[in-house]
């Protein structure tokens, strides 16, 4: 099964390698080119030193400098272009996979990142796909190379003294079945390696993200620990890795040095008894020593190659992995009236199938209607919200846009219909005005500018010494709370959706930053389909509709005044608020 899967691997990482295989042809020309040249060099050197002790022309030695020059020259120029081909074509296939594993990311279903790590999901884009890239470029070109020239040096030693090869050649299966064994202990190591790594990476990355919580509760010295204790397990894999390794090379070692002797001794028996002239041997010994150089390099690269296959693993099952909900696909509506309604929808979390937060669910939204949901936290409000943008699909039930299932439409085009402005925006570390052309990517300056007055943004914006240009920092760190809300408001109406989701969207601001979003909520709320989830009074007293949810269930559905008059939950969460205020 193993044997299997590492075939599937190899199988997967020479189809990436297909698109580059003219470099890669051209390149393992220019190999061919330098191992020849290589190993007629030592042919050259015999010929010195046999006509040295023979006593021959001196015109003779020096023809086979002067040859053993040029070939070192076209040697040389043909190595050169040999990497040069092979890292180009290396650092493509690398490229495009990384492309394809964060479309692959990108295109999984939100109980996907639920799921998921961050820190384990970047690591495999950076981490997994730089062990893979030396594996593709430099290693293969490498690898090629010492094969030929073990072929190539096999050949002229066979040629000069078949017996003297014969004695080196009885070491190599021992060494052969030892990297066997050796390979297969590495990638199992490596790919431990790299998933302990991917650990630490997690906790560097929820450390570094949430920095300010981490200061605020002095818990610094808290979290190197946890991050140390995680290097810890990565540092004791990656070291049996190299015990494992340092055993596999001492033999291999021994095994080449001790044949060598033994060819050293053998062949000065022959040169004493005249059967082989001191330039054959000298030119035999050079052949064992590139031999034996090219075996150490095909077992280091060897070596790498089983950590690659380790993370190739890792990447490919990612890749492969079918999103459970297809980000594209189904019937697109036109026009679109923007009537939502939710039908006995029963949903919880995938993560948390045994907690259900959505129970029996019936609510409808008719065109341009708006509707407040309000209710206890946790009650199943802002499920409501990933629900009608189908971020999750229902377990029961059905959530339908103007008379379909959402599971008939393309979700994306879904998406497209749907403007949400969350407590907690999520700004891009780019300028204000790429986070408002967010909303639609082939916008003008002047459509930003206007989008920015309709949200109450374009005063402070302008305020900026850099104006729209200005750089939000990550997260929008560098701006306040308001004005990220207001930034966001003006991305939804850049969008001009047609159904507008306000999750909570001024909960977490002060008295003035709600006055000027709450101006520009209402201004982007006129003719739009609209759900508000909120807590406060002020942002749902003009609702035509307020729904009240509690444990998942719709509990009252009415009118402002007339759910104060009928008393029950909702009363008591307004007499809260104003006990509270």
């Amino acid at each position: 099964m193993a044997t299997n899967k590492k075939t599937t691997t190899l199988r997967r990482l020479l189809q990436l390698a297909r698109p580059e295989s003219r470099s890669i042809a051209l390149g393992t020309l220019f190999l061919a080119v330098g191992s020849g040249m290589g190993l007629l060099y030592p042919q050259g050197l015999r010929i010195i030193v046999d006509g040295v002790l023979g006593g021959k022309k001196l015109e003779l030695i020096d023809r086979a400098a002067l040859a053993m020059v040029a070939i070192a020259l076209v040697q040389g120029v043909a190595i050169a272009l040999r990497a040069l081909l092979f890292s180009i074509a290396g650092e493509r296939i690398v490229a495009r996979l990384r492309e394809q594993l964060f479309a692959s990311i990108l295109s999984q279903e939100i109980g996907f990142f639920d799921e998921s790590r961050t820190g384990e999901l970047t690591n495999r884009l950076a981490s997994d796909t730089t062990v893979l890239q030396s594996a593709v470029s430099v290693n293969i070109s490498m690898g090629l190379r010492s094969v030929a020239q073990v072929i190539g040096g096999i050949g002229f030693l066979l040629w000069t003294s078949p017996v003297l090869t014969a004695l080196m050649l009885a070491i190599v299966p021992a060494v052969a079945v030892g990297a066997v064994l050796y390979g297969r202990r590495i990638r199992k190591l490596s790919k431990e390696v790299q998933d302990a790594l991917a650990k630490s990476s997690e906790v560097a990355e929820e450390a570094i993200s949430g920095i300010r919580t981490v200061r605020s509760f002095a818990a610094e010295e808290s979290e190197v620990r946890r991050y140390g204790a995680r290097v810890q397990h990565s540092f004791e894999l990656a070291k049996k890795r190299s015990q494992a390794a340092s055993v596999f090379f001492a033999f291999a070692s021994f095994a080449a040095y001790a044949s060598a002797a033994l060819v050293f001794w053998y062949g000065g028996h022959l040169v004493v008894k005249g059967a082989m002239t001191v330039g054959g041997l000298t030119s035999f010994l050079v052949y064992t020593l590139l031999v034996a150089m090219s075996l150490g390099t095909i077992a280091d690269i060897w070596a790498d190659f089983m950590k690659a296959l380790g993370a190739a693993e890792r990447v490919f099952e990612l890749v492969d992995r079918k999103p459970a909900m297809a980000p594209r696909g189904g019937i697109e509506l036109t026009p679109v009236r923007g009537a939502i309604e939710l039908r006995h929808v029963r949903f919880a979390y995938p993560t948390r199938k045994d907690v259900v937060v959505a129970d029996d669910v019936n609510l409808r939204l008719d065109p341009g209607e708006i509707v407040a949901v309000v209710g206890p936290s946790g009650a199943g409000k802002s499920t409501l919200a990933a629900l009608i943008a189908r971020l999750y699909d229902p377990d029961a039930g059905s959530v339908l846009l103007d008379g379909h299932d959402l599971r008939e439409l393309d979700p994306s085009f879904v998406r497209r219909q749907i403007g949400t402005v969350a407590q907690e925006p999520i700004l891009f570390s780019t300028s204000i005005a790429e986070n408002i052309r967010y909303g639609r990517p082939g916008a003008t300056r002047a459509e930003i500018e206007d989008a920015a007055r309709t949200a109450n943004a374009h005063a402070f914006v302008s305020s900026f010494p850099q104006g729209f240009e200005t750089l939000v920092g990550e997260r929008g760190v560098q701006l306040s709370g308001g004005q990220k809300q207001r930034v966001a408001i003006a991305r939804a109406v850049l969008k001009d959706p047609r159904i507008l989701v306000l999750d909570e969207a001024t909960s977490a601001l002060d008295a003035e930053s709600e006055h000027l979003v709450k101006d520009a909520l209402d201004k982007l709320m006129q003719g739009r389909t609209t759900l508000i989830i909120a807590h406060r009074l002020s942002t749902v007293i003009n609702a035509n509709r307020v729904v009240v949810i509690d444990g998942g269930k719709v509990v009252q559905s009415g009118a402002h005044q007339a759910l104060m008059t009928e008393g029950g939950l909702y009363k008591r969460l307004v007499e809260r608020q104003f006990v509270a205020a």
